[in-house]
């Protein structure tokens, strides 16, 4: 692994800056028509599913994204990147409503990098596929845009930020599910709560769902500390042969610590064609 950046904020005066998006995953539940369109790009109303995640890094102060991408996913770089001769033709039309839509789409302040995974090694992986860009002693954010989360009263990840500054900890977003589902997600085991947050001492990957610790689950969204990255790269794989991100999460327990945040929200798992659909209708009719 190339050595990280040297940029970093000293932890008393932490901020997120850096937001990770892994975006190689085929999308095989939507074919045939991921077969020429990343998952990433199907759109919820009028905004591909990927925008949505990246305004809540942005909301949260995220001002470096890194989308972490794959051999097919051309049209995510496309996406955000200037389209010249679009923006000419918008112009001479008179178009000044979508011309400023297509200007918009990421902030002049904001940067965009791409790192390829070259191969499909599990979420661990492609999130360690991104360390030459994260400062030795740093907090980044790990956004899984498939969880589309209309967050309440604010962006899910700005939600959890003032937990990981007042802790200096990492932070994991967390909803109860169904014990029926438990076998389904990565589930954490709390020492303590404290309203919507709580201090872990164990989180477990799809356990049976006789032996689940609790009925709360890890969902797409993660403030770490860049330690982590150095954990995922002498981890073993995992099933599969994959190299599991809540394995190297177990171990920020110990240092810096772990938390789990209970957001407001409503999530929609749109890496499912349920959850796809009831998205659409509700960011419609709001």
């Amino acid at each position: 692994m190339d050595s990280p950046s040297t940029n970093t904020e000293p932890a008393s005066e932490m901020k997120l800056r850096k937001a990770v998006f892994p975006v190689a995953g085929l999308g095989t539940r939507f074919l045939p028509a991921t077969k020429s369109i990343p998952k990433e790009m199907l759109p919820i109303v009028d905004r591909p599913i990927i925008q949505y995640a990246v305004d809540e890094a942005i909301e949260a102060g995220c001002d470096t994204l890194i989308f972490v991408t794959g051999r097919s996913k051309r049209a995510v770089e496309d996406y955000f990147d200037r389209a010249p001769e679009l923006e000419a033709e918008l112009e001479a039309k008179g178009k000044t409503e979508a011309l400023e839509l297509v200007r918009n789409i990421i902030p002049p302040h904001v940067k965009v990098l791409f790192v390829r995974q070259p191969q499909p090694l599990g979420l661990g992986h492609a999130v360690l596929c991104a360390a030459p860009m994260i400062g030795r002693d740093e907090y980044f954010a790990v956004l899984l845009p498939d969880d589309l989360i209309d967050g309440y009263p604010e962006g899910v990840l700005k939600q959890m930020l003032p937990v990981a500054v007042e802790h200096q900890a990492s932070v994991v977003a967390v909803e109860q599910v169904p014990q029926a589902d438990v076998s389904k997600y990565g589930i954490v085991d709390a020492s303590s709560t404290d309203g919507q947050q709580m201090k872990l001492r164990g989180i477990v990957e799809k356990p049976p769902v006789d032996q689940a610790p609790s009925t709360n689950a890890v969902v797409g969204r993660y403030i770490l500390h860049s330690s982590v990255l150095e954990t995922l790269e002498n981890q073993e794989p995992g099933a599969g042969g994959e190299i599991q991100l809540t394995d190297a999460l177990a171990k920020q327990i110990e240092s810096p610590g772990l938390y789990g945040y209970r957001f407001g929200g409503k999530r929609f798992d749109c890496g499912s064609k349920r959850g796809f659909l009831v998205a659409n209708i509700h960011f419609g009719l709001t």
